[in-house]
């Protein structure tokens, strides 16, 4: 078969003439020739499999820059690029369905004030943090009161104060008044007061780009917890004898398993594990997960940095969680249990529970 004019390589591709016009200004698509009398474009019959991956990665909605990429590698390459490109998509909109899920709760509530015939909820809490065995100090800085929960693990030269900044930033949310409906509003301008404070002091470090912290906090509403996350440290939830993870690690080893590159299994002895790649600081990406959980009697939350959540296995949280009923004894033992496993990592813990309120 010789050459294709453009109109039957159109038709051959399911490109319009307009898009290979487009493709081949862009280098995406260069036609095999150019009529040098006429100036019309011709194509190759085997620069269809290109123009066809072209068309279909247009509709995963990918960025034309990046299909440019994905055309010059080989196949195993290219799906694998392809693969992180989804992953990312499939990531962008579970962050999306949070927010949506976020927003439809407030805007559906017709009546925010709580039921007379509900007995009303708080929660019982204690917050501790060790240095652990092997650090100099500790840079996480871990917080409880009557409405806030926060764990936030600092990193670099200027660590710990980056993490108590964090943490700080977010306690006015103890005292101030805030209307149910715009509470989503008051959690975006406290996170970004807090990622302020996280820069002011961590750019006094020697190495800036390389000084941060996470930060994983959960403000209280009176029949609902408000969860803001960023970083590795986690939340894990013991409802009615089970124990879920309810915050996803914004790390790279994460990142690879969410691609599939890399198996859980795998991912718990990588060398990199601790790579974020979200975080408040200098030179991070600082946007955080959002999203609020309806609480039930006899909830409890666990957030936790990850010294903790790398050496205790999931199994033995879950046991302690279970079996300790007093907040601050079950915290002490998780400590310990961490420090047992060698205490590489600071550790901190805040173990919260929610209770009905005597009247």
């Amino acid at each position: 078969m010789g050459l294709l004019t453009i109109g039957a390589f159109a038709r051959a591709s399911r490109l319009s003439p307009k898009a290979l016009r487009l493709y081949d200004e862009l280098g995406l698509l260069t036609p095999a020739r150019g009529d040098p009398v006429t100036g019309y474009r011709l194509y190759a019959p085997d620069q269809l499999d290109q123009a066809r991956l072209v068309v279909w990665l247009r509709r995963l909605g990918m960025p034309l820059a990046r299909i440019q990429h994905v055309c010059t590698l080989d196949p195993g390459s290219a799906a694998q690029e392809i693969r992180a490109f989804w992953a990312q998509v499939e990531a962008d909109i579970t962050a999306r369905r949070h927010l949506a899920t976020f927003l439809i709760d407030h805007l559906s509530r017709k009546d925010p004030a709580m039921s007379p015939t509900v007995k009303p909820l708080g929660i019982r809490y204690a917050a501790l943090s060790d240095t652990g065995l092997v650090r100099e100090s500790n840079q996480d800085t871990a917080y409880a009161g009557s409405r806030l929960l926060a764990v936030a693990d600092g990193y670099g030269s200027q660590g710990a104060p980056a993490s108590a900044a964090a943490v700080d930033a977010l306690k006015h949310l103890e005292t101030d008044s805030i209307p149910g409906a715009n509470l989503l509003n008051v959690l975006e301008d406290a996170i970004e007061q807090a990622e302020q404070a996280v820069r002011g002091v961590t750019a006094i470090s020697s190495s800036p780009g390389e000084a941060g912290t996470t930060l994983t906090a959960m403000l209280w509403t009176g029949s609902q917890l408000a969860l803001v996350h960023i970083g590795d440290s986690r939340v894990y939830l013991l409802r009615n004898g089970e124990l879920f993870q309810i915050t996803h690690d914004h790390t790279m080893v994460q990142s690879m398993v969410d691609e599939g590159r890399l198996s859980p299994e795998e991912a718990a002895s990588h060398p990199q594990r601790s790579l974020l790649i979200r975080a408040l600081g200098q030179g991070t990406q600082g946007t955080p997960d959002m999203r609020l959980h309806d609480a039930q009697r006899g909830d409890r939350y666990l957030l936790c940095s990850d010294g903790l959540s790398t050496v205790v296995p999931i199994e033995v949280i879950h046991r302690v969680l279970s079996e300790i009923s007093e907040n601050e004894r079950a915290a002490r033992e998780l400590i310990a249990l961490a420090n047992g496993s060698g205490g590489r990592d600071n550790v901190s813990c805040v173990i919260a529970d929610v209770v009905e309120l005597q009247q």
